[in-house]
């Protein structure tokens, strides 16, 4: 039933029917409520100073967008290097280290899927949960970084950082209820906006492919993968941040008789400790050098 909630919420905001896009029309005006809200409590914040150089890579909307894969491109191209993002998804509460940047310290039910990526992918680099930025930007300095990602803080108006947002295609532009958009790039707030394809482009490899791979997913809007996806036997979307139990990946092998799971690197850091034969579609972006020299230019502010 979950399930199934998610992906009408996902298609309502993104691609909605006739039905949708007419309570989309009747909820427009909670929208101008909830997004004036937003806006004075924007106003209201004063950005803060931590004597750490801060960037911060998300998105106005909700659901997916590709800000793992770009912030794991850009890290990882500096050293003392610490990451600090929420944490969507973790069985866990409050702050939690997830990696010193010399090992991994907890499993991913502690530190939730996309930051055990990070952790996988930079192995050099810190990386900390915390539903409270701020202490994670103090822990992070703590223990020795020098330069900090947010992952999706543009919303963080308290904390002096760079801001990139990547642009998001919808068919709806209104903000929470009525459409998909958290906040607005708000005048007086400088951000760095960029565009899949334009900005960035995104490279896969598929490792350890078998003939007959079915593909699990959990991800926002999974669709997104199709343009990537090699010969698959079965897809089997589950709704973003989903925590699976062996036997439902064990089944899905049975019911499309496939040799393997395929699979992108958000689930495998959940899945690979079942012992199941899993394909990798293993996502990197490549990043256009104007952005990378925006981020340095910001570095030496």
């Amino acid at each position: 039933m979950r399930r199934r909630v998610v992906f009408w919420v996902e298609e309502y905001f993104y691609n909605p029917n006739f039905i949708q896009k007419f309570l989309s029309f009747l909820l427009l005006p909670l929208s101008w409520i909830y997004c004036f809200y937003m806006y004075l409590r924007f106003k209201s914040k004063t950005a803060q100073d931590f004597g750490i150089d801060i960037i911060s890579v998300g998105n106005l909307s909700v659901g997916g967008s590709g800000k793992t894969p770009l912030v794991t491109a850009l890290a990882s191209r500096y050293e003392d290097v610490a990451i600090v993002l929420r944490g969507y998804g973790r069985e866990s509460r409050g702050l939690v280290v997830v990696s010193d940047g010399n090992k991994i310290l907890c499993g991913v039910d502690k530190s939730g899927d996309e930051a055990m990526i990070y952790a996988h992918k930079l192995p050099n680099v810190k990386v900390i949960v915390s539903e409270n930025r701020k202490d994670g930007v103090l822990k992070a300095k703590e223990i020795g970084a020098k330069i900090l990602f947010l992952d999706d803080a543009y919303s963080k108006h308290d904390i002096k950082k760079l801001d990139i947002l990547i642009d998001v295609e919808s068919k709806n532009s209104s903000c929470l209820p009525s459409g998909p958009f958290r906040e607005r790039l708000w005048k007086g707030k400088e951000a760095v906006v960029i565009r899949d394809g334009i900005d960035f482009k995104r490279v896969v490899e598929l490792k350890n492919k078998s003939d007959k791979m079915s593909l699990v997913t959990a991800i926002a809007r999974p669709q997104r993968l199709d343009s990537y996806l090699p010969k698959v036997v079965g897809k089997n979307y589950f709704e973003d941040h989903h925590s699976f139990v062996r036997d439902e990946v064990l089944n899905i092998l049975k019911k499309d008789n496939a040799e393997s799971v395929l699979v992108t690197y958000k689930d495998f850091v959940k899945l690979e400790q079942f012992g199941l034969p899993l394909s990798l579609l293993d996502l990197h972006v490549e990043v256009n050098e104007d952005i990378l020299k925006i981020v340095d230019n910001y570095r030496r502010k």
